[in-house]
């Protein structure tokens, strides 16, 4: 019990910690001054016109009149049974905010379809989308519009996005293709392949968007399948070139390309008709309307997996 005479007393000393900081040693040893008491207190200056401090009395001591012998402590009345001292309550629980335990990322699975008849209905489902087009497809509309607009927790994660996290350094690949580029586009791919996994075992689905060729089946396909898992489900988005080209020319930044490049990435990804994969012509359609059409074609996806 800390008593209103001398110094305050430090806080309490951690084990494995020296004095604390703002504490004098000197203050701790009988025989050697510490710092003066603050106005108020026992041993401190008394302001003018203050009444004299009265000696202070010690809390155990027991309360006698004047001109009586004090009593023994063993003559005191013995308290009742029900009069025990207080009890400390524990304080409230340790914070834990930040120290939150979470699944580990893991392949993801195939999507099994509900036992009950009937076409699955893949807003309600957890799902691992990759959604493949050439610039200008609007894969990035589509993908935030059908991640906004589902009935469970979905993440949108655009590689474009996740490749000029790359501030300094960043190789272009409208400068140029080179192993720079390669190096930084693979990474890219697998950085978002590791934040898909460990959305997904969290209960989180993902929709990942990316112009894979089909013409390069080991780093495009094969790769996001490795990094990601037997359950991603590819769909592509394949306007018509003029569609591409309207859309290109709207963009601004790194992100716009020349019409020569567009049509050159244009036709590569007319090799993924007759591989088998869902396609989806969104010359006509708008976003919300391509967005309801893929979640269809997820429907048959999940019933009938395609074969990749």
């Amino acid at each position: 019990m800390q008593h209103a005479v001398g110094a305050p007393l430090p806080p309490p000393h951690q084990p494995g910690h020296g004095p604390a900081a703002g504490w004098s040693p000197a203050g701790h040893h009988p025989g050697q001054p510490g710092p003066a008491p603050a106005p108020g207190f026992a041993g401190g200056p008394v302001p003018p016109g203050a009444p004299p401090a009265q000696p202070p009395q010690h809390p155990m001591a027991p309360h006698h009149a004047p001109g009586q012998p004090p009593q023994h402590p063993s003559a005191q009345p013995p308290q009742h049974p029900s009069a025990q001292p207080p009890q400390h309550l524990p304080g409230p629980p340790p914070e834990t905010t930040g120290h939150v335990q979470l699944p580990p990322g893991g392949p993801v699975a195939m999507p099994s379809p509900p036992p009950a008849p009937g076409t699955p209905d893949p807003a309600a489902t957890t799902l691992a989308v990759l959604l493949i087009g050439p610039a200008g497809a609007g894969k990035t509309s589509v993908a935030k519009y059908w991640a906004d607009h589902r009935r469970v927790p979905t993440a949108h994660i655009s590689l474009d996005d996740v490749r000029e996290w790359v501030r300094s350094g960043f190789a272009d690949p409208q400068t140029g293709w080179n192993d720079h580029s390669e190096a930084q586009y693979r990474l890219a791919r697998r950085t978002c392949g590791f934040a898909a996994r460990n959305f997904l075992a969290n209960g989180i689905s993902c929709i990942l968007d990316d112009a894979v060729f089909p013409d390069r089946p080991v780093v495009g396909l094969g790769g996001w399948k490795r990094h990601v898992g037997p359950g991603l489900l590819p769909v592509v988005l394949l306007p018509g070139l003029e569609i591409v080209l309207e859309r290109n020319a709207e963009r601004s930044g790194n992100r716009r390309l020349s019409d020569e490049e567009v049509a050159r990435i244009h036709g590569r990804m007319a090799g993924w008709y007759g591989s088998g994969l869902p396609i989806i012509d969104n010359s006509q359609l708008d976003v919300a309307a391509t967005a309801r059409v893929l979640d269809d074609v997820l429907a048959r996806s999940i019933a009938s997996p395609p074969q990749w």
